[in-house]
Parts: structure tokens; C-alpha cells; sequence
């Protein structure tokens, strides 16, 4: 799927958390990666933008990981690019 470049705006400003951690986590990984995902990963980030916050914190800080298959996939490559 070709996105627009209206729609990436979109997905880029939405990428924008609340909190600086996940900003540290959801941007660079937008400009970065995204592009390359298959169109079923990028629905996914898509989808995980709709998540609240403390939600992706508890995930991103591996307290809890998300009952979703898909979304622990995406969690999991995201943590690997930052992970030592």
C-alpha cells in the first residue's frame, strides 16, 4: 500500500507522544523503519498509535507485554533497535 504524503504527516505527528520516553521510541522508529515495514506491521503501528500512553509504557518498559500477537511482534522490533 502506497501511503499519501498527507497521510504519513499524519502518522508522523501522531507518533508524537505525551511522554518523552515514547517519543525516544515511536519517532525515530517512524523515520527510520516505518517505510520499510510490510503493510501489515505498518497497519499495526497504525493501530498502536491509538493506544493511551501509560498503556505503551507498561509495554515499552516490559512490565506487561500486549495481548496482541501483532503488537508484541511490532513491541519487540522496536525494543531490539534501542536494546544494547
Amino acid at each position: 500500500m502506497v501511503r499519501t504524503p498527507e497521510e504519513l504527516n499524519r502518522i508522523r505527528w501522531r507518533s508524537r507522544r505525551g511522554m518523552a520516553e515514547l517519543d525516544l521510541l515511536f519517532v525515530p522508529f517512524f523515520e527510520e523503519v516505518f517505510p520499510f515495514l510490510s503493510e501489515a506491521r505498518q497497519g499495526t503501528y497504525v493501530r498502536m498509535l491509538a493506544e493511551e500512553d501509560p498503556v505503551l509504557w507498561e509495554w515499552f518498559s516490559e512490565r506487561t507485554e500486549p495481548v496482541d500477537e501483532a503488537y508484541l511482534d511490532l513491541v519487540r522490533l522496536m525494543l531490539r533497535r534501542v536494546q544494547p
